[in-house]
């Protein structure tokens, strides 16, 4: 999955301008920065900001509860969890009562319909429609029986035949929908929660056709008043909740230590809170650091250049935010930043000669030997956990005992002379070694990270050179597997090991998510053997075994695990971080008694900090 945003949510202010009608006095108005947004349908936008705009308007079976810690997926529009057959094979949904999509013109006289079971087999038929081109049809194919064959019927040239029956998805009647897997996969659940699995009418899909990503038509607690590409979204609260008596409330499973920091207040009442959402693209980090610091935007990041200005050398929030009613949120990621190297490159990949393949495996090993985390985390203002293997923590499977390979500069001066390249030097040549890192940006952080990684293997007599790409040319040599080393990131798209040991499993070499082309008989076997299990202490244990031989053979140097640090203003209400941030937002709420003190307080302030310069 592409990076994750650090810290989407509601950034909440008023006065922002813009174009549309001003809100009633009693409307809470919730004003957000976000990113561009490429696309509003289900089936097909795939990247952080789509996702999180869908899912305001959207819904699917499933969604993570917002407090539950451990990551945990609840009935959405399923009434209950499924019924799962003993050999997991079939699941037997219930669909809630009183559901309705959105009203809009594509259905008669303009009312929303009531949703049943027969839409969520049309949309998960749009997923793995080829004309379609979704990027989600990873979920779904050779999962569900009889899906493959529909996926194959839609490579016609024909209009694709959504009236065929796909045998494992079947709407039994208006509100049972059972679906029969090929084999089992315990993270369906998972993917149920994902907005590509969430509920679009198909009288909406036929009415406007193309234009269709244009004009949603949800279930969701809101919809879609205007978009404008690159400048706004706005989004209103649904009257079809209103309408039909619809009840969605506020989670009250809260822990003590939720309950403390202010998560609990609302418990048991209805959402969502915030009356209307209105969003504004803001490429400039300084213009978004300034609006929140004069009150306009609830909620920010904090940039590498503002970290010191912002956090103490002990983590915590200077005083002079401290004093302005100002919060600091922080929690780890499930996120992995990593550098590969390329399985088919005759320097640091594999060799069909034994000793070639080890004297390479040792070359790997040295390299990874000399990152050094310490010097990263500095780079990155500390607001980095290292890694040591290829599942980030706390997830199961993940180790607690630091890698064999974490730095040390005198085992990595020996490996490299059981390599063949004693002080860096090739043996067989006398030439330095040379390797060329891939990067799909020019930026200047990452050209200073850059210049930050070749110090540390100038150090072990190594030269590491740069070739800076756009983001689609990197893509593109990945996809064509024309890197030697490269370095990239990945997001969790579920709370499950097995989300990530996929990026080393052979059938999903490039352009699949195995970008190092990684191959490996005993990883492919188990990876079999596990994305089939149900969790248990016999996964887990499997889960650490893989763990164990891929930092033994080193396709990737594990950089870090990133923490996510983000800022608050007190008035901003319910907030916490979250690893799956989409849907979430309806939680969210604003005081609007404390914002407008903290403005009479602070408003024409200019706090003088260097990080607003």
């Amino acid at each position: 999955m592409a990076i994750m945003m650090a810290l989407a949510g509601s950034l909440l202010f008023s006065g922002c301008g813009g174009e549309t009608a001003p809100a009633p006095e009693d409307e809470l108005v919730s004003y957000s920065m976000t990113s561009r947004i490429r696309g509003l349908d289900p089936g097909i936008s795939g990247e952080v900001s789509s996702s999180l705009a869908i899912s305001r308007l959207y819904e699917g079976l499933l969604q993570y509860d917002y407090l539950a810690r451990p990551y945990k997926v609840i009935p959405a529009l399923a009434e209950s969890m499924p019924e799962i057959s003993d050999d997991g094979l079939v699941y037997t949904f219930k669909i809630r009562e009183g559901i309705f999509f959105h009203d809009n013109e594509c259905f008669p006289g303009g009312k929303g319909r009531a949703l049943v079971a027969e839409d969520f087999v049309y949309s998960f038929k749009r997923v793995v429609d080829v004309k379609n081109v979704s990027s989600g049809s990873w979920a779904f194919n050779g999962r569900i029986v009889g899906l493959d064959a529909f996926y194959e019927a839609s490579k016609s040239k024909e209009p694709t035949n959504y009236d065929v029956e796909v045998e494992g998805l079947r709407a039994l009647d208006e509100r049972t929908l059972q679906i029969t897997l090929v084999e089992p996969y315990p993270q369906l659940l998972y993917i149920l929660a994902m907005h590509y699995a969430f509920a679009v009418p198909r009288e909406a899909v036929e009415f406007y056709g193309k234009a269709f990503v244009n004009h949603p038509v949800g279930t969701g607690p809101y919809e879609l008043v205007e978009w404008r590409r690159n400048s706004r979204i706005e989004f209103a609260r649904s009257p079809k909740w209103t309408e039909t008596g619809r009840v969605e409330t506020y989670p009250t499973n809260a822990t003590p230590e939720q309950a403390a920091a202010g998560l609990a207040r609302d418990a048991g009442k209805p959402l969502p809170f915030i009356d209307r959402v209105v969003q504004y693209v803001i490429d400039d980090s300084t213009t978004a650091w300034m609006m929140f610091l004069s009150g306009q935007l609830g909620v920010s990041g904090i940039t590498r250049d503002n970290w010191d200005a912002v956090i103490t050398s002990d983590k915590g929030l200077n005083d002079s935010l401290e004093n302005r009613g100002i919060d600091l949120v922080s929690s780890p990621t499930l996120d992995i930043y990593y550098l590969g190297f390329n399985w088919e490159d005759p320097v640091v990949g594999a060799s069909a000669d034994p000793e070639q393949n080890a004297r390479n495996r040792k070359l790997r090993q040295a390299l990874s030997c000399a990152y050094d985390f310490d010097l990263m985390n500095q780079f990155m203002n500390n607001r980095l956990h290292p890694i040591g293997g290829p599942i980030p923590q706390p997830l199961a499977g993940s180790l607690s005992d630091p890698s064999p390979y974490s730095f040390n500069l005198d085992k990595a001066r020996r490996l490299l002379v059981e390599a063949g390249y004693p002080e860096g030097t090739d043996a067989a040549t006398g030439r330095r070694l040379e390797l060329t890192m891939e990067l799909g940006s020019a930026s200047a952080n990452a050209r200073q990270m850059m210049e930050l990684m070749s110090d540390m293997y100038q150090k072990i007599g190594v030269v590491l050179k740069a070739s800076y790409n756009t983001w689609p040319a990197f893509i593109e040599k990945m996809n064509r597997r024309q890197a030697q080393m490269f370095q990239l990131g990945w997001v969790a798209d579920y709370p499950d090991a097995e989300n990530f040991l996929q990026l080393f499993y052979s059938a999903n070499e490039s352009p699949g998510p195995n970008h190092a082309n990684y191959r490996d008989a005993d990883i492919d076997r188990m990876y079999e053997q596990v994305r089939v299990m149900l969790d248990s202490p016999e996964r887990t244990a499997l889960y650490e075994k893989m763990a164990g031989i891929l930092i033994e053979d080193c396709p990737w140097i594990f950089m870090y695990q990133p923490m996510d640090f983000g800022l608050t203003h007190d008035w901003v209400e319910n907030y916490t971080t979250h690893a799956f941030p989409y849907g979430m937002g309806k939680y969210r709420a604003v005081n609007p008694a404390k914002r407008a003190e903290w403005l009479e307080t602070y408003g024409d302030d200019k706090l003088d900090m260097k990080a607003r310069d």
